[in-house]
């Protein structure tokens, strides 16, 4: 059976060169980065190296870049601490935030009785420019504004500059989840008035369990875990060094080689949506993930023009015949809820047929797109 791997939007399969790295690590540099001794000292350089290496492809001061468990920690960390440390009283976000943004402002909303405004969105799930300026202008409180860049589940590119520029002119904070854009879009934090982002290793070949927060300098922030010094004193807990070399091999090889993967990327999803129409004409894409402009290059999600009964046989009979891919977050792949991005943007019938999101990398090939579409003709044709 032929195995397709179709989720990257998941997680991604991890570099050679980052699994080499970090082997290496485990093997030979087994020091405590917080101890004085010389095993420690080689540790904490290579660490204090990855911080750097992140921050001058970023355009950030090293002293911005704290490594987390993930892009969720990092998501809850910045949102919770801009509330309890810097008096944050209303959160601006939309309906359609990873849960990992929405979770922790509805958490907030109870312990802190704070603000909570969903700015509207647009057909396809864009925000509303003139409505989040209008909530910002709203009333005087203490203003953070939440919106990912690049959306998980329809692939939608916010324009973050123009967001960013909103924010500064109305004096709120800005933090987006920019875990599916790190490592896949060039960044420039002096060139965008933001304040937080946050990004996670394992979205761009590197491993689970590493990630980093940009967390602009003199922000006020204090930690949300306490215990020794480490991070700057924003994060305290010994620094699992084979995951942040790991992190930082991963991050340097997607921008060192940026350009030529993300064309190829570009064309296998241009490939696969040319073939889609050739094939299943009926089949529609959500939000803007059919544009190859408007959306990330990385991922589409299609409304497949099935009924209820063969919908339930769906993922299933793909993932018999090898194919990995997704009805939505793979977060919510144990739930029996359907998409809350898919409920915000569609109504009635449509959000009864399936959507199956469908990512890509670098390691695709155009034979399994073909085989991925052929499989999905002969399923809708039985």
């Amino acid at each position: 059976m032929q195995k397709v791997y179709l989720d990257n939007a998941a997680t991604t399969q991890v570099r050679d060169e980052v699994i080499a790295r970090m082997q290496e690590a485990l093997a030979e540099h087994y020091g405590n980065p917080s101890s004085t001794h010389s095993f420690g000292r080689s540790a904490k350089t290579a660490v204090e190296q990855a911080r750097k290496t992140i921050a001058k492809t970023l355009n950030a001061h090293p002293s911005e870049i704290i490594f987390t468990s993930g892009g969720t920690e990092a998501d809850n960390m910045i949102l919770r601490c801009a509330v309890r440390d810097l008096g944050v009283e209303t959160i601006i976000t939309s309906k359609i935030e990873h849960h990992a943004v929405l979770h922790t402002v509805e958490e907030l909303e109870k312990e802190y009785n704070i603000n909570v405004w969903y700015v509207d969105l647009d057909e396809f799930g864009n925000p509303k420019m003139d409505h989040l300026e209008s909530l910002l202008k709203k009333d005087d409180s203490k203003k953070l504004v939440s919106l990912m860049h690049v959306n998980n589940e329809i692939g939608n590119i916010t324009d973050i500059a123009a967001v960013g520029e909103l924010c500064k002119a109305n004096d709120a904070l800005f933090h987006s989840d920019t875990v599916q854009s790190i490592g896949h879009y060039p960044w420039d934090v002096q060139a965008v008035p933001i304040d937080f982002m946050t990004a996670a290793a394992h979205k761009f070949h590197g491993p689970k369990g590493i990630g980093f927060a940009f967390i602009r300098k003199n922000s006020g922030l204090k930690p949300l875990i306490v215990g020794g010094a480490q991070e700057r004193g924003l994060r305290a807990g010994t620094e699992p060094f084979h995951n942040i070399v790991g992190l930082e091999e991963a991050f340097v090889r997607a921008y060192e080689h940026l350009d030529e993967e993300t064309e190829k990327v570009k064309e296998l999803k241009k490939y696969f949506l040319e073939r889609m129409e050739q094939e299943m004409p009926d089949a529609v894409c959500n939000g803007l993930s059919g544009d190859l402009e408007k959306s990330t290059y990385t991922l589409t999600n299609i409304r497949l023009p099935f009924d209820k009964q063969k919908s339930l046989m769906l993922l299933f009979h793909l993932d018999m015949k090898g194919i990995a891919c997704s009805k939505g977050s793979a977060c919510q792949s144990g739930s029996d809820q359907g998409s809350h991005v898919l409920s915000e943007i569609l109504s009635g019938t449509a959000l009864e047929k399936p959507s199956v999101r469908f990512s890509f990398s670098f390691y695709n090939t155009k034979e399994e797109i073909d085989y991925t579409v052929e499989v999905l003709k002969e399923f809708a044709n039985n």
